[in-house]
């Protein structure tokens, strides 16, 4: 054990190396945030959403065109006609509070809150890192790898939801590992010597890190629905680390207890909470008498779930039209992409494209660009799926519990979408499952270091060399930069990301 002068130093040095990172990210996020001064991709939906929340508490719709004067800052047309939308409020408030604090004329407004979302993000996944690797130099490198992606980058600077489900989603998993590390010591004190190891050892409480992170899940459902697929593999992996810790305590019948005395108050701190927490999300819908479907039931009586109330019944219809646009969307997109493609970025998702005239910014070339292309760093993704596939082999032949734990994230935010073929789906959801893709990768370079060399330690800070000189290759189509027509071309490697 640490002496507490070399643990309080080894802690601070890990929160410096924390803070540098944070602070990479930030300037890989911030300059230019309010470029280019237009609506990009799906901005045109959740951006006048969030603005309609905020002054009516609801979604409403637009006049026919809005955007060319939303954009010129005429942003009070909207009518109080409320609109179909089906995805849930919380992403969109979240927007919202950026719009009310930089101003809703300013584009910086419509995606500070993305791009502080981001910037959690790399800074939660480098302390997740360094406590699930206990290695203050592995967490530097996830939070590195995850500042410098471009699908990172991308989604940080454009007001999309896919970006604030992803940090409410690894926000749950960070408490999560905080309260496994605090359950098993709780646990080793209570069976320590002289004490013995009952059959099922003790019940270890409520515990408010595991009530946190229901909260959070909640949060990500109400931004995405997606999140529900974390709810059930975050659930399931939680209570296999309180199994883990009471065997490892030497609890005689340790699954039986998991089964009989954690399993139960797990389901409780993340199911229940994470669907009240969902419903809480929607207040302003209940709070307003206009909002889409509000007055379903009043206007139509005995039809529904008769024994709810009628704010609940109308609730539930519109959730049910929902779920029906969800499961029944096949409608064609030149940018659509199956699930099994995105590990590898085969076709990235166009945010935006435009050609400047030369005569109005100058790019050094009778022919401009302006992009911004949702693409990861090549490098991070095919090697990611490269890890991906070691740490599964790891998993399987010798259970390696930080793969599966690692795994288990990109499981959760990738694999279901593989079920849905014929369903209309972007590259760019990928989003979600970049962190742990990222812990993927890093679980497998440390421990490929475990027995370092130099000829090892070059290798790696070669390729980490090459990662960051892509980053800086690609950053101009991430970002929107006006380059030349050619400048363009040389970054689109494959055809399938034209």
């Amino acid at each position: 054990m640490r002496p507490a002068s070399a643990l309080d130093e080894h802690r601070l040095r890990g929160w410096l190396v924390a803070a540098a990172v944070t602070v990479l990210a930030a300037l890989l996020r911030l300059p230019g945030l309010g470029r280019p001064h237009r609506l990009v991709f799906d901005e045109t939906y959740y951006v006048k959403d969030a603005w309609t929340l905020l002054n009516l508490g609801y979604e409403a719709q637009w006049p026919t065109e809005p955007n060319p004067a939303f954009e010129a800052g005429d942003v009070d047309s909207y009518l109080t006609t409320p609109s179909y939308v089906v995805h849930p409020q919380v992403g969109k408030w979240v927007i919202a509070i950026g719009e009310k604090l930089m101003g809703v004329q300013d584009p910086v407004g419509w995606r500070i809150s993305t791009a502080v979302a981001g910037i959690l993000a790399v800074l939660l996944l480098t302390r997740i890192a360094r406590r699930l690797f206990r290695s203050t130099a592995l967490g530097a490198l996830a939070g590195v790898l995850m500042a410098v992606d471009g699908l990172a980058i991308v989604h940080a600077r454009t007001g999309l939801l896919d970006n604030i489900l992803m940090l409410f989603v690894l926000a749950a998993f960070g408490a999560l590992l905080l309260d496994r590390d605090r359950a098993a010591a709780r646990l080793a004190r209570a069976t320590a010597p002289p004490l013995s190891p009952a059959r099922f050892g003790p019940w270890l409480g409520w515990r408010p890190l595991r009530l946190l992170a229901g909260v959070l899940l909640g949060l990500g459902l109400g931004t995405k629905w997606s999140a529900l697929w974390f709810v059930a593999a975050f659930g399931l992996l939680t209570v296999a680390w309180d199994a883990s810790a009471r065997y490892r305590a030497g609890i005689v019948h340790w699954w039986q207890a998991t089964l009989l005395r954690d399993a139960g108050p797990a389901f409780v701190s993340l199911v229940p909470v994470a669907a009240l927490t969902y419903v809480a999300g929607w207040a302003s819908w209940f709070a307003s008498s206009a909002g889409y479907h509000r007055q379903w039931a009043a206007e139509h009586p005995g039809e529904g779930v008769t024994w709810l109330p009628e704010a609940l019944r109308s609730w539930l219809h519109y959730h049910q039209e929902m779920w029906t646009f969800h499961t029944g969307l096949s409608s064609s997109h030149d940018y659509a992409a199956r699930a099994y493609t995105w590990l590898v970025q085969w076709r990235p998702t166009s945010f935006f494209y435009e050609t400047p005239e030369p005569a109005q910014v100058a790019c050094g070339s009778d022919r401009c660009s302006q992009a911004i292309t949702s693409l990861g760093n090549p490098l991070i993704w095919w090697l990611g799926t490269l890890a991906i596939l070691v740490a599964t082999w790891w998993v399987i032949r010798r259970r390696d519990g930080v793969a599966a734990v690692a795994l288990t994230g990109v499981a959760a935010g990738w694999l279901p979408w593989l079920f849905f073929p014929e369903r209309t789906i972007f590259t760019f959801y990928a989003i979600v499952f970049l962190p742990y893709l990222i812990l993927v990768l890093v679980h497998v370079v440390g421990r490929w270091l475990e027995h370092p060399s130099a000829r090892r330690v070059s290798v790696v800070a070669g390729l980490l060399v090459l990662v960051l000189a892509v980053s800086a290759f690609f950053w101009p189509v991430w970002t929107a930069a006006t380059v030349p027509f050619r400048f363009w071309q040389l970054h689109m490697w494959l055809p399938s990301w034209v």
